[in-house]
């Protein structure tokens, strides 16, 4: 709901892995209830039940309840508020701290009034040759725990990214106006374990448990939170301009309770505090609230209006580019989106590479298509060339991969193991022997298919939807490493040239017959 195109998103956590033991590869829903309801998955019972002592209620109250309701032993994924009133950016909370959290897929939960999902599954599951997919597991497992990066890894999770991240200049601050926040040490991955963290919290099955479970006081009240990762951290902490993690790990229960995305959220509020500080916006338009840089207050007070739609949160509760689209006088400059969905936390004023993954992201601006930022240090992200397309193609055949199969890309993107190794193991569970070629392909095809789906929807789709914000081809980074650094159009305009030529797509973005051919799709109509 929140770009037009085609969305998905996926979480960690036990929920997959439950609806397995149950029996189950896929559920889909189809229509909608007339009243709040939450589906019961207890291995083959299928019940639809009545919802509506949980309407309203938070992420965090409503997996409580069910909890109590059903028992410990449900895996229970829930909508709060936001995704009740359709908010684009409405997330579907899982485990108390996992999120399916990009392109608004709580607002289709809730346009459904399916508050929750709950399943139990006690089944086995069968295994094609167990003693291959035995061995195999044991040699990942062995990789996984001889890679130099895992005990860092496994002490700060995805926070341990936020020093490298500023110090390069990529470090989302002031809406992108600069990629280097000077309070970064506040909020990296030292402060974070040192100063919020009660406990590790790991997905289901995995050693490396780079989640943590963090407490923060706020107006002498306790609040307890998943996380945070590294992108709310980002966003938050630095798009937002706040001075530490306590602020951040504040405004990410906030969110996480409300069932917002802690990235839109972060953008949202970031856009709107520049309209404000411009006088774009006025206290009038925010019921008296002042959105200065670094209040978390003021944070926390939009985030709810954005949840409720009240006032100018039912403005941003679209999202930022139809809220740009509303307020008009050049604030689609610094909108910071792509096809309608607020970008991620790389600050991409001097990153080619990572600007092309987001300009060309298939569901809007977001970084676990490719996490090209590395590429860009690695070879110079001065260099305007090809092969930059060509990393980023491949990036976006192999981390969508890791969704289709259903298993995390951190253990490849942080730890270095062997992407043959799915292809192997995928191999040993399901008795289709499967090349990682085999693999990529099937990525490829999907990445196509995307494509002309939005073709489908919106029938002049093509390279103008796939351009950055203005504020990366057109205003220089205003501080740091990057400072005075921009990308301007006509290298962008190169940048998209070679990669849709690695694409097989022609010079407006679109599939070419021979493509569709090749890749034996079909036409959407």
């Amino acid at each position: 709901p929140l770009t037009g195109i085609y969305g998905d998103s996926n979480m960690g956590g036990h929920l997959a892995s439950e609806l397995k033991y149950a029996g189950y590869d896929m559920v889909i829903f189809e229509g909608a209830s007339d009243k709040p309801v939450y589906i019961l998955i207890d291995d083959d019972k299928v019940e639809i039940r009545d919802a509506s002592h949980l309407w309203g209620k938070g992420t965090i109250e409503t997996e409580k309840a069910l909890k109590d309701e059903l028992g410990e032993d449900f895996q229970i994924a829930v909508i709060g508020p936001a995704g009740e009133n359709l908010v684009k950016v409405a997330i579907i909370r899982h485990d108390f701290g996992r999120e399916s959290a990009r392109t608004g897929v709580g607002a289709v939960m809730g346009s459904k009034k399916i508050k929750a999902i709950a399943v139990r599954g006690t089944k086995s599951i069968p295994v094609a040759d167990f003693d291959r997919y035995f061995e195999i597991g044991k040699e990942m497992f062995k990789k996984l725990m001889s890679s130099p990066i895992f005990p860092e890894f496994q002490r700060y999770g995805t926070s341990m990214v936020v020093d490298w991240v500023n110090q390069v200049g990529a470090f989302p601050t002031k809406n992108f106006l600069t990629g280097y926040h000077e309070n970064y040490k506040e909020m990296n991955g030292e402060a974070m374990r040192t100063r919020v963290v009660v406990h590790d919290k790991a997905c289901g099955f995995c050693p490396i448990a780079c989640g943590s479970y963090s407490c923060v006081e706020y107006k002498g009240k306790k609040y307890y939170v998943e996380g945070p990762e590294y992108e709310t951290i980002g966003m938050i902490g630095g798009d937002c301009v706040m001075p530490s993690i306590y602020e951040v790990t504040y405004g990410n229960y906030v969110c996480d309770n409300l069932g917002l995305d802690t990235i839109s959220t972060g953008g949202i509020v970031a856009f709107a505090m520049e309209c404000y500080e411009k006088g774009i916006i006025t206290k009038e338009d925010t019921d008296g609230l002042e959105l200065k840089w670094g209040d978390i207050e003021a944070f926390a007070k939009l985030a709810e209006m954005i949840a409720y739609r009240k006032g100018i949160g039912n403005i941003l509760a679209e999202g930022t580019k139809r809220a740009a689209e509303h307020f008009g006088k050049d604030t689609m400059k610094f909108a910071m989106q792509v096809k309608g969905m607020e970008i991620s936390a790389y600050e991409s004023h001097w990153a080619p590479a990572m600007l092309l993954a987001y300009a060309t992201c298939d569901i809007g601006a977001h970084h676990n298509r490719a996490w090209a930022i590395t590429y860009d240090i690695e070879v110079g992200r001065e260099k305007i060339t090809k092969d930059k397309a060509e990393r980023v193609v491949f990036l976006q055949h192999a981390r969508p991969m890791f969704d289709a199969l259903g298993v995390c890309r951190l253990t490849w993107v942080e730890c270095g193991l062997d992407l043959e190794y799915y292809a192997k193991i995928y191999s040993a569970i399901t008795g289709w022997e499967t090349t990682l070629e085999d693999l990529l392909k099937a990525a490829e095809r999907a990445w196509n298919q995307n494509r002309l789906f939005a073709i489908r929807e919106i029938p002049d789709f093509g390279r103008k939807y796939d351009y950055p914000p203005a504020r990366w081809m057109e205003e220089p980074a205003i501080s740091g490493p990057t400072q005075g650094k921009f990308i301007p159009k006509e290298d962008v305009d190169k940048l998209l040239d070679f990669y849709y030529e690695v694409r097989g797509w022609d010079k407006d973005g679109r599939p070419t017959p021979e493509k569709i051919k090749e890749l034996e799709l079909e036409v959407i109509e």
